[in-house]
This record gives structure tokens, sequence and C-alpha cells, in this order.
């Protein structure tokens, strides 16, 4: 089925003032986003240059793939949770929506990232309520792996900040929710709240198992990333690789409730840093770390934004609001 937009331009109806308004605040906010990513990137560049003239170039050049796999996983993830709450958008699309609008993270409280996704959305004709909703679930799912991944790291968290445990106490909890008729209504709860539409059908197995794979895999893959800089100076092999899978995993958790920083900017540091050290590491080495990782990550972050916008522009998929 066509939209509006894959019509031939004498067909066209004219865009409405309202229309008009709301395409320049959408790029006005991504270019608001892409400033503050730019900002928090050359803020660190320095050092993170610093850093990287002990490593490898092939080991900094795989970590950084590693990353970008990573977001590509968690995406697909995503378009899988969006697409089974109506009409697929297609990976090019989705991957758009998601990644562009994933940007609003680095504007302080992290909430700037979800409605960046749902105007996204709306312009590409998915409704505001079905991207929030799939953004939610996708959310709880990977928060709940995040925390299962997280215990590779146990020990070396425990000994290092022993308050972390409330975090490893969640999981029974959280793999129980997982469960897709709790989850369902967990779900309906908070749209009810919000007053949003309910969902149009209940969530089954197979979606939620897609999902908890795709962030289990993101994890993995961001442990890779990790271990490929932390491994160039020494740290042991094996259990250094299952130390930064679990580092990770703990990182983006902690990194996430605390929306009110831009990206978890700095919590997440410490949980990498308290890990890496248990590994072998220096303090020294393992914030230097760190704070490339991060650079890392926003130079991979806008990396695969701008190839989703390149990509979803040249496919152009037909979608209709849903």
């Amino acid at each position: 089925m066509t939209t509006v937009e894959d019509l031939p331009a004498a067909g066209k109806q004219p865009k409405s003032a309202r229309a008009r308004i709301l395409d320049v605040v959408r790029w006005a906010a991504i270019v608001l986003v892409i400033a503050f990513a730019a900002k928090q990137l050359a803020a660190n560049w320095a050092e993170f240059w610093h850093t990287l003239r002990d490593v490898a170039w092939e080991s900094s050049l795989l970590s950084l793939l590693a990353l970008v796999a990573a977001i590509m996983v968690s995406t697909w993830g995503w378009q899988v949770m969006v697409d089974d709450l109506g009409k697929p958008v297609g990976y090019a699309r989705g991957a758009q929506i998601c990644l562009v609008g994933s940007l609003g993270k680095y504007v302080p409280g992290s909430v700037w990232a979800y409605l960046l996704q749902m105007e996204l959305g709306r312009k590409a004709g998915v409704a505001r309520a079905r991207i929030f909703t799939g953004s939610l679930i996708q959310l709880a799912v990977g928060v709940v792996s995040a925390l299962v991944v997280s215990l590779l790291a146990a020990p070396a968290v425990f000994s290092n900040s022993p308050r972390a445990l409330w975090l490893f106490v969640l999981i029974p909890l959280g793999l129980a929710m997982l469960h897709p008729k709790i989850l369902t209504w967990g779900t309906s709860l908070v749209l009810r709240i919000l007053r949003r539409p309910p969902l149009q059908h209940p969530l089954g197995w197979r979606v939620v198992t897609k999902v908890f794979t795709a962030s289990t895999a993101a994890w993995c893959l961001q442990g890779v990333h990790l271990w490929l800089l932390a491994n160039s100076v020494g740290a042991p092999g094996f259990g250094g690789f299952v130390l930064c899978v679990g580092a990770m995993a703990v990182a983006m958790t902690v990194g996430t409730f605390a929306f009110i920083l831009p990206s978890g900017v700095g919590v997440r540091e410490v949980a990498q840093v308290a890990v890496l050290t248990a590994s072998g590491l220096t303090v020294g080495q393992a914030t230097a770390f760190a704070v490339a990782s991060r650079v890392m990550f926003t130079v991979a972050d806008l990396l695969t934004a701008g190839l989703a916008a390149v990509a979803a522009r040249s496919t152009r998929p037909a979608v209709t609001p849903a």
C-alpha cells in the first residue's frame, strides 16, 4: 500500500502550516541532539586518542565494529517489537526511527530519545503510541537481559560496590515479568495510566524471545568491544572477556536508570572501572578505557544513525499509519 509520499509530485496535497512547523521542529531537534553528541565527543577526544596510542589499530577497529554490530542487533530487536504491534515497518525505516531518535539520549534527560523516536515514527506513518509502546517493552526486556548477563561480573561488582547487590536481587522478579501474560498486563497498565490505546493483541513467547535474544547478543558484543581494548594491555584472556561482558551489562543497566544524566555519563564509567580493575588493570588504565569506550559509543551511534538515515531515504518503504 502506498502513502501520500509515494504519489507523483503533481498529486500531492500541499502541506498544512502545522505540518511544515512540525517538520522544522523535527529537524531542529535532530540538529540539537547531534550537537550535544558532538560536544561530548569533543570533550573526550584528546584523552581518547592518548589511550588508543597503546592499542593496536586492529583491536581499535574491531572494537568499534563490535559496537556497530551491537547497535544493529539491538535495533533489530526494537524493530521486531514494533512490527509485532502493527503493520511491519521494515528494518531500514525502523533503524532510522530507532537510531536517529536514540541520539536524544545525549541531551540531559533521556526522555528526549523516546520523544524524538515518536516524532520520527509519526513522520514515517507510524503512530506515536505504537513507537512508544515498542520502545517501552524493549527497554523492559533489555534491562532484564542485562541483569542476567551482569551475573558474569558479580564477583567484581560485589567486591568493589556491595550496594550493587540490589541489581541482582531483581533478576528473579525480572524473569518472571517476562512471561508474555505478565508483560502484556504490565504494558497495558502503563498505557492505561498514560491514557494511551491498549495493545491490539497479547504479546507472545516468540516476540519476547526474539527481543530478549537480541538484547543479550548486544550486551555480549559490547563486552567484546571492551575486551578488545582492555586485552591490549594484558587483561586476562577468557576470564577478562567474561568480566567485560558482565561489566558492559552492569554499566549500561546502571546508566539506563541514571536518566537525568546525558546517556548515563559518569555512572557507566564507574561500573566499567570497577570490573576492569578486578580483571587486573590499574585504575588509571581502567579509567582511560572507560573514557575511550564512551567516545567509541558516541562515534558508533552517530555512524549507525547516519547510515540508517541514508538507507531509509534510498529504500523509501511504503508505510501507513498504524
